[in-house]
Protein backbone atom coordinates (compact mmCIF):
# COMPACT_ATOMS: atom_id res chain seq x y z
CA UNK A 1 0.00 0.00 0.00
CA UNK A 2 1.47 3.08 -1.13
CA UNK A 3 2.53 6.38 1.73
CA UNK A 4 0.39 9.67 1.41
CA UNK A 5 3.39 10.81 -0.70
CA UNK A 6 3.71 8.45 -2.98
CA UNK A 7 -0.08 8.07 -3.82
CA UNK A 8 -0.02 11.84 -4.50
CA UNK A 9 3.09 11.32 -6.87
CA UNK A 10 1.14 8.92 -8.93
CA UNK A 11 -1.83 11.05 -8.78
CA UNK A 12 0.02 13.97 -9.89
CA UNK A 13 1.94 11.88 -12.81
CA UNK A 14 -1.38 11.12 -13.96
CA UNK A 15 -2.60 15.00 -14.63
CA UNK A 16 -2.79 17.96 -16.51
CA UNK A 17 -0.11 20.22 -14.57
CA UNK A 18 -0.57 23.77 -14.89
CA UNK A 19 3.10 25.33 -13.66
CA UNK A 20 3.24 29.00 -12.59
CA UNK A 21 6.61 30.30 -11.71
CA UNK A 22 5.94 32.56 -9.19
CA UNK A 23 9.50 34.18 -9.68
CA UNK A 24 8.38 35.07 -13.18
CA UNK A 25 5.44 36.56 -11.94
CA UNK A 26 7.09 39.00 -9.63
CA UNK A 27 9.87 40.07 -12.18
CA UNK A 28 7.31 41.07 -14.59
CA UNK A 29 5.56 43.18 -11.95
CA UNK A 30 9.01 44.95 -11.13
CA UNK A 31 10.14 45.27 -14.78
CA UNK A 32 6.43 46.97 -14.72
CA UNK A 33 7.27 49.28 -11.91
CA UNK A 34 10.52 50.50 -13.11
CA UNK A 35 8.84 51.27 -16.77
CA UNK A 36 6.30 53.94 -14.34
CA UNK A 37 8.66 55.94 -13.92
CA UNK A 38 7.74 56.86 -10.74
CA UNK A 39 4.27 56.11 -10.38
CA UNK A 40 3.01 53.20 -8.25
CA UNK A 41 2.71 49.74 -10.14
CA UNK A 42 -0.49 48.00 -8.45
CA UNK A 43 -1.24 44.40 -9.67
CA UNK A 44 -4.95 43.65 -10.97
CA UNK A 45 -5.74 39.81 -9.51
CA UNK A 46 -9.25 39.35 -10.07
CA UNK A 47 -10.67 36.56 -11.67
CA UNK A 48 -8.13 34.17 -9.09
CA UNK A 49 -5.39 35.94 -10.81
CA UNK A 50 -6.25 35.40 -14.29
CA UNK A 51 -6.67 31.93 -13.25
CA UNK A 52 -3.50 30.99 -11.73
CA UNK A 53 -4.49 31.33 -7.71
CA UNK A 54 -4.63 34.54 -6.26
CA UNK A 55 -3.24 33.43 -2.74
CA UNK A 56 -0.11 32.19 -4.78
CA UNK A 57 0.09 34.95 -6.79
CA UNK A 58 -0.75 38.14 -3.83
CA UNK A 59 1.83 36.78 -1.63
CA UNK A 60 4.77 36.70 -4.70
CA UNK A 61 3.79 40.21 -5.96
CA UNK A 62 3.68 41.75 -2.20
CA UNK A 63 6.92 40.18 -1.67
CA UNK A 64 8.29 41.97 -5.07
CA UNK A 65 6.92 45.43 -3.11
CA UNK A 66 3.60 45.97 -4.54
CA UNK A 67 1.27 47.61 -2.05
CA UNK A 68 -2.58 47.92 -4.07
CA UNK A 69 -4.21 45.50 -5.39
CA UNK A 70 -7.72 45.35 -7.98
CA UNK A 71 -10.52 42.83 -7.84
CA UNK A 72 -13.69 42.78 -9.74
CA UNK A 73 -15.99 41.59 -6.66
CA UNK A 74 -16.59 42.20 -3.50
CA UNK A 75 -16.04 38.15 -2.46
CA UNK A 76 -12.82 38.38 -4.45
CA UNK A 77 -11.81 41.35 -2.32
CA UNK A 78 -12.88 39.46 1.35
CA UNK A 79 -10.78 36.19 -0.23
CA UNK A 80 -7.74 38.37 -1.03
CA UNK A 81 -8.13 40.20 1.88
CA UNK A 82 -7.80 36.95 4.27
CA UNK A 83 -4.72 35.78 2.15
CA UNK A 84 -3.00 38.83 2.43
CA UNK A 85 -3.55 39.42 6.19
CA UNK A 86 -0.54 38.35 7.70
CA UNK A 87 2.02 39.51 5.08
CA UNK A 88 0.92 42.56 3.39
CA UNK A 89 -2.27 43.80 6.02
CA UNK A 90 -1.60 47.06 4.74
CA UNK A 91 -2.07 46.38 1.34
CA UNK A 92 -4.74 48.15 -0.30
CA UNK A 93 -7.64 46.50 -2.54
CA UNK A 94 -9.49 47.88 -4.50
CA UNK A 95 -13.00 46.62 -6.08
CA UNK A 96 -13.19 47.57 -9.54
CA UNK A 97 -16.92 47.00 -9.94
CA UNK A 98 -17.88 49.27 -7.12
CA UNK A 99 -20.41 48.94 -4.29
CA UNK A 100 -22.44 45.63 -4.12
CA UNK A 101 -25.94 47.72 -2.78
CA UNK A 102 -26.70 47.62 0.89
CA UNK A 103 -23.48 46.22 0.94
CA UNK A 104 -21.14 48.86 2.24
CA UNK A 105 -20.31 47.81 5.54
CA UNK A 106 -18.78 44.67 4.28
CA UNK A 107 -16.68 46.59 2.26
CA UNK A 108 -15.33 48.31 5.93
CA UNK A 109 -15.00 45.24 7.36
CA UNK A 110 -12.39 43.61 5.21
CA UNK A 111 -10.62 47.05 4.73
CA UNK A 112 -11.72 46.82 0.70
CA UNK A 113 -12.26 50.54 -1.40
CA UNK A 114 -15.26 50.39 -3.49
CA UNK A 115 -14.69 52.22 -7.19
CA UNK A 116 -17.89 54.07 -7.85
CA UNK A 117 -18.88 54.42 -11.04
CA UNK A 118 -22.24 55.79 -10.76
CA UNK A 119 -24.72 58.56 -9.07
CA UNK A 120 -26.52 55.81 -7.18
CA UNK A 121 -23.41 54.02 -5.37
CA UNK A 122 -21.69 57.30 -4.53
CA UNK A 123 -25.01 58.38 -2.69
CA UNK A 124 -25.39 55.05 -1.07
CA UNK A 125 -21.70 55.37 -0.34
CA UNK A 126 -21.90 59.05 1.21
CA UNK A 127 -24.99 58.18 3.24
CA UNK A 128 -23.52 54.93 4.62
CA UNK A 129 -20.20 57.65 6.00
CA UNK A 130 -22.15 60.06 7.15
CA UNK A 131 -24.35 57.66 8.97
CA UNK A 132 -21.21 55.47 10.01
CA UNK A 133 -19.62 59.09 11.11
CA UNK A 134 -16.33 58.29 9.51
CA UNK A 135 -14.66 59.66 5.62
CA UNK A 136 -14.27 56.05 4.61
CA UNK A 137 -11.76 55.65 1.32
CA UNK A 138 -13.46 55.28 -2.16
CA UNK A 139 -12.21 55.68 -5.44
CA UNK A 140 -14.40 56.93 -8.64
CA UNK A 141 -14.08 55.50 -12.15
CA UNK A 142 -14.89 57.78 -14.58
CA UNK A 143 -16.25 56.50 -18.18
CA UNK A 144 -14.02 58.10 -21.42
CA UNK A 145 -15.23 56.30 -23.56
CA UNK A 146 -15.96 52.51 -22.64
CA UNK A 147 -20.00 52.70 -21.95
CA UNK A 148 -19.53 50.36 -19.23
CA UNK A 149 -19.14 51.63 -16.10
CA UNK A 150 -18.21 54.97 -15.08
CA UNK A 151 -19.32 58.49 -14.43
CA UNK A 152 -20.93 60.45 -17.20
CA UNK A 153 -19.31 64.28 -17.30
CA UNK A 154 -22.81 65.66 -16.43
CA UNK A 155 -22.56 63.40 -13.33
CA UNK A 156 -19.23 64.93 -12.01
CA UNK A 157 -20.73 68.29 -10.54
CA UNK A 158 -22.98 65.77 -8.35
CA UNK A 159 -20.41 63.75 -7.33
CA UNK A 160 -18.53 66.39 -6.35
CA UNK A 161 -21.33 67.52 -3.83
CA UNK A 162 -21.45 64.10 -2.29
CA UNK A 163 -17.78 63.46 -1.77
CA UNK A 164 -18.22 65.44 0.48
CA UNK A 165 -18.84 62.54 2.86
CA UNK A 166 -16.06 60.13 2.45
CA UNK A 167 -12.53 60.30 1.18
CA UNK A 168 -11.52 60.03 -2.47
CA UNK A 169 -8.25 58.03 -2.51
CA UNK A 170 -8.49 57.83 -6.75
CA UNK A 171 -9.78 58.92 -10.10
CA UNK A 172 -9.15 56.44 -12.84
CA UNK A 173 -10.75 55.33 -16.63
CA UNK A 174 -9.64 52.52 -18.50
CA UNK A 175 -8.71 52.39 -22.09
CA UNK A 176 -11.08 51.03 -25.10
CA UNK A 177 -7.85 50.09 -27.18
CA UNK A 178 -4.69 50.57 -25.64
CA UNK A 179 -3.36 47.29 -27.34
CA UNK A 180 -3.65 49.05 -31.13
CA UNK A 181 -0.91 51.73 -30.36
CA UNK A 182 -1.85 53.92 -33.42
CA UNK A 183 -5.20 54.17 -32.12
CA UNK A 184 -6.89 57.55 -32.44
CA UNK A 185 -9.25 56.75 -29.72
CA UNK A 186 -6.41 56.59 -27.10
CA UNK A 187 -5.38 60.08 -27.20
CA UNK A 188 -9.24 60.90 -26.83
CA UNK A 189 -9.87 59.05 -23.89
CA UNK A 190 -6.20 60.94 -21.86
CA UNK A 191 -8.14 64.28 -23.17
CA UNK A 192 -11.37 63.21 -21.99
CA UNK A 193 -9.63 62.02 -18.18
CA UNK A 194 -7.55 65.43 -17.89
CA UNK A 195 -10.78 67.60 -18.31
CA UNK A 196 -12.93 65.16 -15.56
CA UNK A 197 -10.27 65.51 -13.34
CA UNK A 198 -9.88 69.22 -14.01
CA UNK A 199 -14.01 69.35 -12.27
CA UNK A 200 -12.83 66.87 -9.74
CA UNK A 201 -11.00 67.57 -6.54
CA UNK A 202 -6.96 67.00 -6.21
CA UNK A 203 -6.49 63.20 -6.19
CA UNK A 204 -4.52 60.91 -7.49
CA UNK A 205 -5.07 59.35 -10.95
CA UNK A 206 -4.85 56.18 -12.90
CA UNK A 207 -5.36 55.22 -16.22
CA UNK A 208 -2.72 53.09 -17.65
CA UNK A 209 -3.34 49.06 -17.95
CA UNK A 210 -0.94 46.74 -19.79
CA UNK A 211 -0.33 47.81 -22.78
CA UNK A 212 -1.50 51.42 -21.92
CA UNK A 213 1.92 51.31 -20.02
CA UNK A 214 3.18 50.91 -23.67
CA UNK A 215 1.92 53.49 -25.47
CA UNK A 216 3.93 56.44 -26.92
CA UNK A 217 4.22 59.39 -24.01
CA UNK A 218 2.11 56.86 -21.87
CA UNK A 219 -0.09 58.29 -19.23
CA UNK A 220 1.13 56.94 -16.10
CA UNK A 221 -0.50 59.56 -13.65
CA UNK A 222 -0.34 58.57 -10.13
CA UNK A 223 -0.59 54.65 -10.27
CA UNK A 224 -0.82 51.85 -13.09
CA UNK A 225 -2.43 48.59 -12.95
CA UNK A 226 -1.58 45.83 -14.83
CA UNK A 227 -2.87 42.76 -15.05
CA UNK A 228 -2.46 40.31 -18.36
CA UNK A 229 1.04 41.47 -18.51
CA UNK A 230 1.67 40.41 -14.87
CA UNK A 231 0.87 36.96 -16.13
CA UNK A 232 3.31 36.72 -19.33
CA UNK A 233 0.99 37.56 -21.99
CA UNK A 234 2.29 39.86 -24.27
CA UNK A 235 0.75 43.96 -23.89
CA UNK A 236 2.14 44.78 -27.72
CA UNK A 237 0.69 42.62 -29.89
CA UNK A 238 2.62 42.40 -32.94
CA UNK A 239 5.92 43.13 -31.42
CA UNK A 240 8.06 40.81 -29.15
CA UNK A 241 6.82 39.78 -25.76
CA UNK A 242 8.51 42.06 -23.15
CA UNK A 243 7.48 39.78 -20.01
CA UNK A 244 9.04 36.95 -19.23
CA UNK A 245 6.67 33.99 -19.23
CA UNK A 246 4.75 32.47 -15.97
CA UNK A 247 2.59 29.45 -17.20
CA UNK A 248 3.58 26.11 -18.23
CA UNK A 249 0.70 23.77 -19.24
CA UNK A 250 1.50 20.05 -19.93
CA UNK A 251 -0.95 17.40 -20.71
CA UNK A 252 -0.63 13.39 -20.42
CA UNK A 253 -1.01 10.52 -23.46
CA UNK A 254 -3.35 8.46 -22.28
CA UNK A 255 -3.77 6.26 -25.31
CA UNK A 256 -1.66 5.64 -28.89
CA UNK A 257 -3.15 4.31 -31.71
CA UNK A 258 -2.83 3.93 -35.70
CA UNK A 259 -5.63 4.64 -37.98
CA UNK A 260 -6.51 3.89 -41.52
CA UNK A 261 -6.80 6.36 -43.95
CA UNK A 262 -11.02 7.31 -44.23
CA UNK A 263 -11.36 6.38 -40.79
CA UNK A 264 -12.56 9.14 -38.42
CA UNK A 265 -11.75 10.77 -34.83
CA UNK A 266 -13.84 12.60 -32.33
CA UNK A 267 -17.54 13.94 -31.71
CA UNK A 268 -19.92 13.90 -35.06
CA UNK A 269 -17.06 12.56 -37.13
CA UNK A 270 -15.56 15.79 -38.01
CA UNK A 271 -12.13 14.73 -39.57
CA UNK A 272 -11.46 12.17 -41.12
CA UNK A 273 -8.15 10.89 -41.73
CA UNK A 274 -6.94 11.33 -45.45
CA UNK A 275 -3.62 8.49 -44.83
CA UNK A 276 -2.97 6.13 -42.10
CA UNK A 277 -2.67 8.62 -39.25
CA UNK A 278 -0.92 8.41 -35.80
CA UNK A 279 -3.33 9.55 -33.09
CA UNK A 280 -2.63 10.20 -29.35
CA UNK A 281 -4.97 11.03 -26.88
CA UNK A 282 -4.45 13.33 -24.44
CA UNK A 283 -6.62 14.02 -21.12
CA UNK A 284 -7.70 17.48 -21.63
CA UNK A 285 -10.33 19.19 -22.48
CA UNK A 286 -13.11 22.16 -22.66
CA UNK A 287 -13.87 21.49 -18.89
CA UNK A 288 -10.40 21.96 -18.21
CA UNK A 289 -10.67 25.47 -20.20
CA UNK A 290 -9.31 24.00 -23.18
CA UNK A 291 -11.42 25.77 -25.63
CA UNK A 292 -13.80 23.85 -27.76
CA UNK A 293 -13.41 26.63 -30.80
CA UNK A 294 -9.55 25.09 -30.98
CA UNK A 295 -11.06 22.36 -33.12
CA UNK A 296 -13.72 24.66 -34.61
CA UNK A 297 -12.52 26.90 -37.05
CA UNK A 298 -10.31 26.41 -40.41
CA UNK A 299 -6.94 26.07 -38.30
CA UNK A 300 -6.22 23.42 -36.12
CA UNK A 301 -4.87 24.23 -32.49
CA UNK A 302 -1.06 22.84 -31.90
CA UNK A 303 0.30 21.60 -29.26
CA UNK A 304 3.73 20.39 -29.04
CA UNK A 305 5.28 16.88 -28.50
CA UNK A 306 8.01 14.75 -29.17
CA UNK A 307 10.28 17.64 -30.70
CA UNK A 308 7.20 18.91 -33.06
CA UNK A 309 4.18 21.30 -33.38
CA UNK A 310 1.16 18.44 -33.71
CA UNK A 311 -2.30 19.40 -34.68
CA UNK A 312 -5.63 18.60 -32.29
CA UNK A 313 -7.88 16.78 -34.38
CA UNK A 314 -11.97 15.82 -34.26
CA UNK A 315 -13.47 18.13 -31.79
CA UNK A 316 -11.95 18.82 -28.48
CA UNK A 317 -14.48 17.08 -25.99
CA UNK A 318 -15.20 17.66 -22.32
CA UNK A 319 -12.16 15.98 -20.57
CA UNK A 320 -10.57 13.63 -23.81
CA UNK A 321 -8.49 15.63 -26.73
CA UNK A 322 -6.77 14.05 -29.71
CA UNK A 323 -3.45 14.82 -31.35
CA UNK A 324 -2.19 13.82 -34.78
CA UNK A 325 1.49 12.75 -33.70
CA UNK A 326 1.43 11.34 -37.22
CA UNK A 327 5.05 13.24 -38.24
CA UNK A 328 6.62 13.24 -34.97
CA UNK A 329 9.13 11.34 -32.84
CA UNK A 330 8.01 8.14 -30.74
CA UNK A 331 5.46 9.33 -28.51
CA UNK A 332 3.83 6.55 -25.80
CA UNK A 333 1.36 6.41 -23.22
CA UNK A 334 2.46 8.45 -19.94
CA UNK A 335 4.17 10.95 -22.04
CA UNK A 336 3.85 14.74 -21.76
CA UNK A 337 2.09 17.01 -24.48
CA UNK A 338 3.29 20.71 -24.23
CA UNK A 339 0.03 23.26 -24.30
CA UNK A 340 1.51 26.40 -22.95
CA UNK A 341 5.22 27.13 -22.62
CA UNK A 342 8.49 27.56 -24.32
CA UNK A 343 6.85 26.49 -27.83
CA UNK A 344 3.70 27.82 -27.06
CA UNK A 345 2.42 31.18 -25.51
CA UNK A 346 -0.62 32.22 -24.12
CA UNK A 347 -1.14 34.51 -26.92
CA UNK A 348 -0.18 32.44 -29.96
CA UNK A 349 -2.90 29.49 -28.37
CA UNK A 350 -5.61 32.13 -28.35
CA UNK A 351 -5.03 33.52 -31.89
CA UNK A 352 -5.60 29.47 -32.62
CA UNK A 353 -8.36 28.89 -30.99
CA UNK A 354 -9.97 32.48 -32.26
CA UNK A 355 -10.07 34.20 -28.73
CA UNK A 356 -7.51 36.11 -26.73
CA UNK A 357 -4.98 35.19 -24.37
CA UNK A 358 -7.20 36.91 -21.54
CA UNK A 359 -10.10 33.86 -22.28
CA UNK A 360 -6.72 31.06 -21.79
CA UNK A 361 -5.71 31.97 -18.78
CA UNK A 362 -9.27 32.79 -16.77
CA UNK A 363 -10.77 29.67 -18.14
CA UNK A 364 -7.93 27.52 -16.98
CA UNK A 365 -9.64 24.88 -14.73
CA UNK A 366 -9.77 23.05 -11.49
CA UNK A 367 -8.80 19.80 -11.98
CA UNK A 368 -5.06 20.46 -12.87
CA UNK A 369 -2.27 19.45 -10.59
CA UNK A 370 -1.15 23.02 -9.66
CA UNK A 371 2.63 23.42 -8.88
CA UNK A 372 4.02 26.99 -8.02
CA UNK A 373 7.63 27.37 -8.55
CA UNK A 374 9.97 30.10 -7.03
CA UNK A 375 13.75 29.76 -7.33
CA UNK A 376 14.50 26.75 -5.34
CA UNK A 377 11.32 25.26 -4.02
CA UNK A 378 8.28 24.64 -5.00
CA UNK A 379 4.69 24.57 -3.57
CA UNK A 380 2.62 21.76 -5.11
CA UNK A 381 -1.37 22.52 -4.41
CA UNK A 382 -3.80 19.59 -5.09
CA UNK A 383 -7.66 19.46 -4.11
CA UNK A 384 -6.86 22.79 -2.36
CA UNK A 385 -4.19 21.63 0.11
CA UNK A 386 -0.46 22.93 0.26
CA UNK A 387 2.18 21.00 0.16
CA UNK A 388 5.51 23.02 0.43
CA UNK A 389 9.17 21.17 -1.20
CA UNK A 390 10.37 21.17 2.32
CA UNK A 391 7.77 19.09 3.81
CA UNK A 392 7.99 16.33 0.74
Amino acid sequence: MQDGAGAENVRAAGQATLRTDLGALAENWRRLSARAEGAECAAVVKADAYGLGVAPAAFALAEAGCKTFFVAHLSEGEILRRALWDTAAQARIFVLNGLSPAGSRLYVQSALIPVLGSLPEIEEWADFCHADGALHPAALHIDTGMNRLGLAPADLNRACDLMRAFTPVLAMSHFVSSEDMSAPRNRLQIDRFEQARAKLPPMPASLCNSSGMFLEDAPFFDLCRPGYALYGGNPTPGSDNPMRRVVDLSAVVLQVRDIAAGETAGYNARWTAPSRRRLATINLGYADGFLRSGSEGPIAVDVFVGGHYCPIVGRISMDLSIVDISETGPVKRGDRVEILGPNIEIDDLAAQAGTIGYEILTRLGPRFHRVYERSDESVFIQNDTAISSSSM
